[in-house]
């Protein structure tokens, strides 16, 4: 499968409360090959996310062109931009956005119900949720199972139409480091494996680092390489001994590497490891005579 290839020419989208004018995303040129892992970065109100939801057609752009695959997506009527969701999108949400009434596997199949997909659906199902390691919990409903697990079903869910292109907003947002570094390790293994793209909004470390690309936006404009500060700070930023070793081999990570510690950190350098006490000789005892506690007679 080859993933989509994404491509924005001078995208803008201007809000209006009121008498106010406000530029959320402004003159936004941007290409996506197939098979990139794109992470956006930037504050709080950069416009990330509206400019997530114009490439997914959630929001027209006020200006510019928005292709997927050579399709003008800021064209489409409503009925195309359903089944472009449908058949090319996949979406991952910060708050993972599973029914609570529903079990994984129930909300796994929910896109391929409303793709009108009848054959096969249980068990198309159950293999993503094979791939994301939750088969054992198929049967299970979203309050039932920890913040790790419920993301895992999003991605299932995302995964289940096999889409060409991810669209993933803070997805580890609301999860620990420890289980953010295997959620999204997971994404990326998994799209990696099938050749899907990926976009994601972020503000975290591991998830820029996994990317193959990182662009950068300030007030609504792309500034990666000009006058963007947010990139260039993580990347000055001394690691801290509770992060994983950067370029260490994935395979050989262990436990401590996978929930973000390094435990080379914490050993005192220079110092040989204290030599074992010598086991102590046993004291000599004293023969006791088998009459000493008998009876005087």
């Amino acid at each position: 499968m080859a993933g989509a290839a994404v491509e924005l020419r001078n995208v803008s989208r201007l809000f209006e409360l009121g008498s106010e004018e406000v530029w959320a995303v402004r003159d936004i040129t941007l290409s996506v090959e197939p098979g990139d892992f794109l992470a956006l970065i930037g504050r709080s109100g950069s416009g990330k996310t509206t400019l997530l939801n114009t490439i997914a057609g959630l929001d027209r752009p006020t200006g510019g062109e928005v292709e997927i695959d050579g399709e003008r997506v800021d064209l489409m009527g409503e009925a195309d931009l359903i089944a472009l969701r449908r058949q090319k999108l996949g979406f991952i949400f910060q708050s993972f956005g599973l029914l609570p009434l529903l079990s994984a596997q129930e909300n796994v199949e929910l896109p391929l119900r409303i793709a009108g997909v009848h054959r096969d659906r249980p068990a198309r199902a159950r293999e993503v949720l094979e791939l994301v390691g939750l088969e054992r919990r198929a049967h299970h409903r979203p309050y039932e199972l920890s913040g790790g697990e419920q993301q895992r079903v999003a991605i299932a869910r995302a995964l289940v139409t096999e889409p060409t292109l991810v669209l993933a907003d803070e997805p580890t947002g609301e999860l620990d480091s420890a289980t953010a570094t295997a959620v999204f390790t997971l994404i990326r293994d998994i799209c990696r494996e099938r050749g899907v793209s990926i976009i994601t909004c972020t503000h975290d470390r591991l998830v820029m680092e996994m990317a193959s690309r990182v662009e950068e936006l300030e007030d609504g404009h792309l500034v990666t390489g000009h006058r963007g500060d947010v990139w260039g700070r993580v990347q000055s930023r001394e690691r801290t001994p509770f992060e994983a070793p950067a370029g260490e081999d994935e395979a050989s990570q262990s436990l401590p590497s996978l929930i973000g510690a390094d435990t080379r950190n914490f050993g005192v350098a220079g110092t040989e490891p204290e030599p074992e006490p010598e086991p102590e000789e046993p004291e000599e005892v004293e023969d006791i005579p088998e009459d000493r506690w008998a009876r005087p007679t």
